[in-house]
This record gives structure tokens, sequence and C-alpha cells, in this order.
């Protein structure tokens, strides 16, 4: 009855799958899971030892670790499998769906060795869930049902019935079919490199009206020692002004359109 059921659940879920020998003989998933009913069983009635070398066998031909002493409930489908690392105390509900190199793992509690022996260490995943490759479900948190995780995701906490976790930390997205509003809003993180270049695109305009003030003083005093050359010494009127070493004509060029000013308004700052 299970074997059968497995292999049923295979061709339903794995469009790939087209006959249920193909099943028998290529799907290490499946081969997975048959070690791992022989090694549990065994683990249950106290055979600790042949349990794990049953289960290391297991790994060796698939490449698929799972722990015998995890929970592994009915029609879950590890697909590929590769890199795929179950823990002792993990849960998998029934009609799960598991992809290459998700890990099921202990978590913090990893680090505190023998004390935490005998303890609920990893996670427990509800019915019909769905974890993408190279997600990480990390210690002894529960992931609701139908849910789904999508791949490269890192989950440290509890996630509701249907729910879709993305991103590292893993976060819930959706729920319910619908859009979950983020807990921090997204004004209100600031962006350092921003506000960095702001800061100095500020201290720059600073600076270049200092300049164009000096430059005024300049030219007015420039313009008043003409006078008073015209005055007093009208001989040294006749002289190039450049000679004076005084340029009064320089002043700064308007900039029709400021690249920061540009940068900033694009980051809506």
């Amino acid at each position: 009855m299970y074997l059968k059921e497995s292999l049923d659940n295979i061709l339903a879920k794995d469009p790939a799958a087209r006959s249920r020998l193909e099943v028998i003989l290529c799907y290490p998933g499946f081969h997975a899971l048959f070690f791992h009913k022989i090694a549990n069983s065994l683990w249950r009635k106290g055979f600790r030892t042949p349990g794990r070398l049953i289960s290391h066998i297991g790994r060796i031909v698939t490449g698929i670790e799972i722990h015998p002493g995890a929970t592994i409930g009915r029609r879950v489908f590890i697909d590929h499998g590769m890199g795929v690392v179950i823990g002792e105390t993990a849960v998998v509900g029934d009609d799960c769906v598991i992809y290459q190199g998700v890990t099921l793992g202990a978590g913090a509690a990893a680090r505190q060795g023998a004390m935490s022996r005998d303890t609920k260490r990893h996670p427990t995943l509800g019915l019909g869930v769905i974890v993408g490759s190279g997600a990480e479900i990390q210690g002894a948190i529960t992931v609701g049902d139908n849910v789904r995780v999508a791949s490269r995701s890192i989950v440290l906490k509890d996630v509701p019935d249907n729910s879709v976790v993305v991103g590292v930390p893993g976060r819930v997205i959706y729920r319910n079919g619908e859009r979950v509003a983020p807990e921090k809003p997204q004004e209100d993180v600031p962006d350092i490199e921003a506000q960095a270049i702001k800061s100095l695109h500020c201290k720059l305009s600073e600076l270049e009206g200092t300049v164009r003030e000096l430059k005024s003083k300049l030219k007015q005093q420039g313009k008043e020692l003409e006078i008073f050359k015209d005055k007093v010494c009208p001989e040294l009127a006749m002289e190039d002004p450049a000679s004076s070493g005084i340029n009064s004509s320089v002043e700064l060029k308007a900039v029709d359109e400021d690249p920061v000013d540009v940068f900033l308004q694009g980051a809506g700052i």
C-alpha cells in the first residue's frame, strides 16, 4: 500500500515521470524515503546504530540525508533531492514537496551540543508545504499548512497557514492569497549611501555659495579700483585691466542640470 501510494504520488506531482518503473529505478527521492522507512522502523524499536547505518547507506546512494529519527508523513515527494538534509527531530507533514538542497536543520540549538539531545531542535512542516531548492528552515519552529517557501530563503520563525515566504531572513509576503504589508514601511528604511551623497551635495552647495560670494566681492573691489584709478591716477586707466592681476569678468558658470540633483531625485530624496 505504501509503495503504490508513493509511486502514484510522484507520477501525479512530477510531469517528468512517465511510469512506475521509471520512478522505481531513477528517482533518488523515492529511494531515500524507502531507506528511511526501514531506518525509522529500526530506530523506533531501539536499534539506533543499525538505523543510523541504513540511513547512512541511503545517503551514500541518493545524496539525501534523512535522520532515522525524523518523522515523514505520507505522500511526501523529494524532487531531485541532492543535498537535502532532514534532522533528527524534524517532522514533515503529508503531501509535502521538498526540492534539492533543502535543509531542515537545528539552527542555534545545534551549537549546544549534547545539552540539546532528546529535545525538539528541528522544524515541523504542516500539510502540503512546498519548500523551494536551497531553502533553509532552522530551529524548532512550525511551518503551517499549505505554505510555500521560496528558493534560497532562510526561515527562522513560525509561519502561519496558507502563506508565501521569501527572503533572508524569510518573511511572509502573501497570506490567504492577499498581499501582506511589510512590518516596516519601505520609506522608513534609511538609504545610507543616498543620505551620504545628499550630505556631500549640501556641503558642496554651501562651498559653491561661498565661492560665488567671494567672486562677487572681488568683482566689486575691481570696480572700485577702476573708479579709484580714474579719479586719482587717470594715466593708469589706460592700462589693460588684466595687468592688475584681477579678472573682473570671472563668474561661476550656471549649470543647467546638476547630475547629483538628478541622482537624488531618482532615489526619491
